[in-house]
């Protein structure tokens, strides 16, 4: 153990539904550390899915964000001149960051108008198991899986 581990920072709650996982996907949303603007975003697509899907829209973005989470990925280690891909599990709050980060960085590359509409968008798909966010999952443990052979390296 080379480093002492870091303080872990306690997230406060959001306002509207006091979960501290909502305030986390919002920072990691925000831009040049405007938070009221990334919070107001967030809001607007929750309530755009609320008006589609008709029923809780908190369960459906964490069912989303369930969606997206990648259980395993592939890490690059040097052996003997040869590069191989090492499939490793993901410790779980780092599942959560990659999947959080994924969910904004494809709804930010969605076609439509805005960001809510386009997160709101990218949050539904996700919800029913399809779109970007998750087609990224899939191809990162279709990677994982095809280099399973290696996995007795470890990184």
């Amino acid at each position: 153990m080379r480093k002492r581990k870091p303080k872990l920072r306690i997230i406060d709650p959001d306002p509207r539904y006091s979960d501290p996982m909502v305030t986390q996907f919002v920072n990691n949303m925000m831009w040049e550390g405007k938070k009221s603007t990334a919070l107001k975003i967030f809001y607007e697509a929750m309530d755009i899915v609320k008006d589609r899907m008709k029923t809780d829209e908190h369960g459906i973005w964490k069912k989303a964000l369930n969606n997206v989470m990648p259980q395993v990925e592939v890490r690059s280690r040097r052996i003997g001149g040869a590069t191989f891909q090492i499939p490793t599990e993901i410790r779980a709050k780092r599942k959560v960051s990659i999947g959080m980060k994924w969910l904004i960085r494809f709804s930010r590359q969605r076609s439509g108008k805005g960001m809510p509409e386009k997160m709101a968008a990218e949050i539904i798909a996700a919800s029913k198991g399809e779109g970007a966010a998750v087609k990224r999952r899939e191809d990162t443990h279709k990677m994982a899986e095809s280099n399973r052979a290696f996995a007795h390296f470890k990184v």
